[in-house]
């Protein structure tokens, strides 16, 4: 089986060059994108693997699809950069990949504590030699509520590291995760904002969730909320988090992701102008913490992906199908 791989990053070659060989692939590599541009290094693969910045639109996927690719892997858990009801209508099936939630979980912590902590600050002050500690006074997590929206893998794994520090955690989803009994409080969302000291996002991104959080359940949550999100920058509208942090409404922000973060993240631009407006406004209040996408990069994350995504166009090939299929 040809499979061609796109996005390939510097820290996932070793991974493809062991997985190709378990497999018996010949597999052809490069770190750009899929475009129609380049659509034609296409040509002879069966499959198709790739990250999130390729945008497998109707016109992508009908081109690959002319050039007898019949399998998709997205090398990321989620799948919002692709048309799944073209890639069904065009008979391509495509897959995710899959990682263990430990290290967003993780990562999400941590974000909370450099929150409560004012780690922010404190740096800025350290680097010039200021070490006050006038208006550096955190608060313990053990004091306060911590409100999950969304408890799938991720949000599950961030409620069982929270239940280590005594904090009161309330959750809420379209349906309860058995493996929390006894770990947390199942509350309706209006609950949750009145409740809840802290607020993190796990939701996938859909219509329905788009922009999740705004102006209206700002309102509703606390005065001083700490709000952190490590799932999909679009959960947000950014205008509403602006006014929100410029009336301190909320008291603190954790952002791994950022809307319209396509073409910056994971990107070196140091030397660019950047468009996003609101990215470089909110990056600079003190109690606005932002980081570029990594909640998910570590070494085990990025092993499973590449698996994932050559593994997932193999079964495909060999069965027909694989546990992560999507189409």
């Amino acid at each position: 089986m040809k499979i061609a791989a796109y996005e390939v990053r510097r820290d996932e070659q070793k991974d493809f060059a062991f997985i190709a060989e378990k497999f018996g692939v010949e597999l052809t590599e490069t770190e750009d994108n899929l475009t129609l541009e380049n659509i034609d290094t296409v040509n002879g693969a069966e499959g198709v693997t790739t990250l999130g910045r390729t945008r497998f639109d109707r016109a992508l996927l009908t081109a690959v699809q002319e050039r007898g690719v019949k399998y998709i892997s997205t090398r990321t858990i989620g799948a919002d950069h692709i048309d799944l009801t073209a890639a069904k209508e065009l008979g391509l099936k495509v897959c995710n990949s899959n990682y263990a939630p430990n290290g967003v979980a993780d990562y999400t912590v941590m974000l909370i504590l450099l929150s409560l902590r004012k780690y922010k600050p404190a740096l800025w002050r350290a680097q010039v030699n200021d070490y006050s500690l006038a208006g550096l006074q955190g608060r313990e997590l053990r004091n306060l509520t911590v409100g999950i929206l969304g408890t799938g893998k991720i949000g599950a794994a961030v409620i069982k590291n929270l239940s280590g520090f005594g904090c009161r955690i309330l959750a809420s989803d379209i349906r309860e995760n058995p493996s929390l009994k006894g770990l947390c409080t199942y509350v309706d969302n209006e609950t949750l904002y009145k409740a809840c000291d802290i607020i993190s996002l796990h939701m996938p991104l859909l219509e329905s969730t788009r922009h999740f959080v705004n102006a209206e359940t700002i309102a509703k949550m606390k005065d001083g909320v700490t709000i952190i999100n490590c799932a999909r920058g679009e959960l947000m509208n950014i205008p509403d988090m602006i006014r929100g942090i410029e009336t301190q409404k909320i008291g603190a922000l954790a952002l791994d992701v950022f809307d319209k973060e396509d073409g910056i993240y994971h990107e070196n631009r140091r030397d660019d102008i950047l468009s996003n407006r609101d990215m470089a406004y909110l990056r600079q209040f003190p109690n606005v913490i932002m980081t570029q996408h990594m909640a998910f990069y570590t070494d085990a994350a990025v092993q499973s992906m590449v698996f994932c995504g050559i593994e997932g166009l193999c079964d495909f090939a060999k069965t027909g199908h694989t546990e992560t299929e999507l189409v």
